[in-house]
């Protein structure tokens, strides 16, 4: 059974709210202390539009969030109903973090807003499931022991700080420092080409230099 198309209006507020979080994940996770101003700016809406659907910055903020640790568990689930090797299976989990930044929807986000009841449940639920993923691994023998799933965490943490280039690069080198770190965290201990091409002088130096 297919669900009745949106009316008009419905549909334009719909596209208003997906543009409204784009453009906020984009502004607040490079300035979480930019005005609310900016996002209606980028999102190309009005002050009131925005109102209308979020009463508050605090409000767009705790949806950010809430959206960060929705997909960080929805990652961390698929990873954990993958059969076979577990070492895929962590792997897995580790590139689908990466891949998902939710660190810059949540971490990046830390103490700009006062979090509720919902993203405490939401928060619990995330890291039950990462520590089940480090767990399984543990146990299956593929993953160093004395490696906890804080660090793990903050292993996400330094990967989501690389930002070299422009959005297919910045992935690029993640993946290749991802590399890096997991051949430091499997057992017994693994070696593999690194993807992608290092990066060079030329890129390091024009982060010294403003964007046009």
């Amino acid at each position: 059974m297919t669900s009745a198309p949106m009316s008009g209006r419905k549909a334009q507020a719909a596209r208003n709210d997906e543009l409204i979080l784009q453009a906020a994940r984009a502004v607040f996770t490079a300035d979480p202390g930019a005005p609310i101003a900016a996002v209606a700016e980028k999102a190309g809406v009005g002050i009131s539009a925005l109102y209308r659907r979020y009463p508050s910055k605090e409000a767009l903020l705790q949806k950010l969030c809430g959206d960060g640790l929705q997909l960080y568990s929805e990652v961390t689930e698929r990873s954990l109903a993958q059969e076979g090797d577990p070492w895929e299976a962590f792997a897995a989990y580790m590139r689908g973090i990466v891949d998902a930044d939710t660190n810059s929807l949540t971490i990046k986000l830390a103490g700009t807003f006062t979090p509720t009841e919902e993203l405490g449940r939401a928060a619990f639920r995330a890291s039950s499931l990462a520590t089940e993923a480090h767990r399984r691994a543990v146990e299956a023998g593929v993953l160093r022991p004395d490696v906890t799933t804080a660090d793990i965490a903050l292993l996400f943490e330094q990967l989501a700080s690389i930002k070299l280039g422009d959005e297919e690069r910045t992935a690029q080198l993640r993946h290749r420092y991802l590399a890096l770190v997991m051949d430091s965290l499997r057992m017994p201990p693994a070696h593999r080409e690194l993807p992608g091409p290092p990066p060079v002088d030329e890129e390091l130096s024009t982060r010294w230099y403003p964007s046009s």
